[in-house]
């Protein structure tokens, strides 16, 4: 079953951002780690928290409705 939303543009800007923020979070999280960065290991994780909480967000979004009984 698809659902259908009158503001799909904005479930798939949620979906896209946390994957790039996850994405993106990653990878400063090694580079801060491995060059011992403070700064960009800390704005790594917080891109990681970022991106989970959009895509956390547009789950609860989607899953949101009628219950089915």
């Amino acid at each position: 079953m698809v659902a259908q939303t009158s503001d799909g543009r904005i479930l798939l800007v949620k979906k896209l951002g946390g994957l790039f923020a996850i994405i993106f979070g990653c990878l400063l999280t090694a580079v801060g780690v491995t060059f011992e960065y403070g700064g960009t290991t800390f704005i790594g994780v917080l891109l990681l928290i970022v991106g989970a909480a959009l895509l956390v967000l547009k789950i609860i979004r989607r899953n949101q409705g009628p219950p089915l009984t």
